[in-house]
């Protein structure tokens, strides 16, 4: 993928008088995991649904491997880009294989080709085959979410946007499913971008941090170098919340019954 995968030129929106993004440009390189933080009205899903037109900036110019997305039919446009949201979305009078199978049916894959890919899913997302001909409402919410993942991957796209895609989760089933899908970044050499309210999620997953503020970006870069260099106190509050919550739970961990007597 020569040149930048997505690119976000004084991109602006408003809603009223409330500037969900106030001129924001970001370049967003091949193969890196980026995760967009910031507090509830940041404009972190704003900017999101922007890259695939499920949001129209007022100015600016958003720009998917090198063309400018309003000059794009959305849906195809939405083709070529993966999407997995909290809410899944799974359609629950189709099948799993069904579900996943959405996209190439409307690219005109064939049949042999069609089944093949939901397998090759299938195993990539770490659900049993046998799940093909099953209905959503059959699923745990972790393996709904799985097909999500599968779904958003069955067009082949090198691009991935995730809108707080495993909030819904118990803890162990969101780290299980974080991980797993890191995996599948590296293993696809995807271009994810990931809104997360999760700070350890953040740190955990992605390459790069960006932390947005009253639809600005405030901070943008490594988690560690964010960690070394942040001048804003807000931004070094929400970068050190994970290691003020692991302190927490030693010091809680290590007051024992007999250490208490």
């Amino acid at each position: 993928m020569a040149g930048p995968a997505i690119e976000l030129l004084g991109v602006e929106k408003r809603y009223g008088a409330h500037a969900a993004l106030a001129g924001v440009s970001l370049t967003f390189e091949p193969g890196v995991f980026t995760a967009l933080v910031g507090g509830s009205g940041s404009g972190k899903t704003t900017l999101l649904k922007t890259i695939n037109r499920l949001v129209t900036p007022d100015a600016g110019e958003v720009r998917v491997l090198g063309q400018n997305v309003a000059a794009l039919i959305p849906p195809v446009l939405r083709r070529k880009i993966g999407y997995v949201f909290q809410e899944v979305g799974l359609f629950p009078h189709l099948t799993v294989a069904e579900n996943i199978a959405i996209t190439p049916k409307l690219l005109g894959w064939d049949k042999g080709r069609t089944d093949a890919r939901v397998a090759n899913l299938l195993g990539l997302v770490d659900l049993p085959l046998e799940v093909a001909g099953r209905t959503p409402d059959a699923l745990s919410g972790g393996q709904r979410q799985r097909v999500g993942v599968a779904r958003a991957l069955a067009a082949e796209p090198k691009l991935m946007l995730m809108d707080e895609p495993f909030g819904a989760l118990d803890p162990l089933t969101r780290d299980a499913l974080g991980t797993d899908y890191r995996s599948l970044h590296e293993r696809l050499g995807l271009t994810t971008v990931m809104v997360t309210h999760d700070m350890a999620e953040a740190v955990l997953l992605a390459d790069r941090i960006v932390v947005l503020r009253d639809g600005a970006v405030v901070a943008d870069g490594t988690p560690a170098d964010l960690l070394a260099s942040a001048r804003d106190e807000g931004v070094r509050a929400l970068l050190e919340a994970p290691r003020r919550q692991a302190e927490r739970l030693r010091a809680k961990l290590a007051k024992t019954p007999d250490a208490a007597a």
